[in-house]
């Protein structure tokens, strides 16, 4: 559960915190490797929640398995 102060990210600002590049978030979440939020019929928003989780296990979704 979100907190009731949770940012919503955009997906470039999502990448600057993780030092990847915009495509590489895409990429995770049509994987759905990352947890997203829709705010319209085609945008999305990351929670910063989930983004000072994965910093902070210090994990980066991978995109294949094995």
């Amino acid at each position: 559960m979100a907190n009731a102060d949770d940012r919503l990210l955009r997906v470039e600002e999502a990448a600057e915190l993780l030092a990847v590049k915009p495509s590489t978030v895409r990429a995770w979440l049509l994987h759905r490797k990352l947890g997203r939020v829709r705010v319209g019929a085609r945008a999305v928003r990351i929670r910063a929640s989930e983004i000072e989780r994965i910093i902070s296990e210090g994990s980066i979704p991978a995109l294949r398995e094995g």
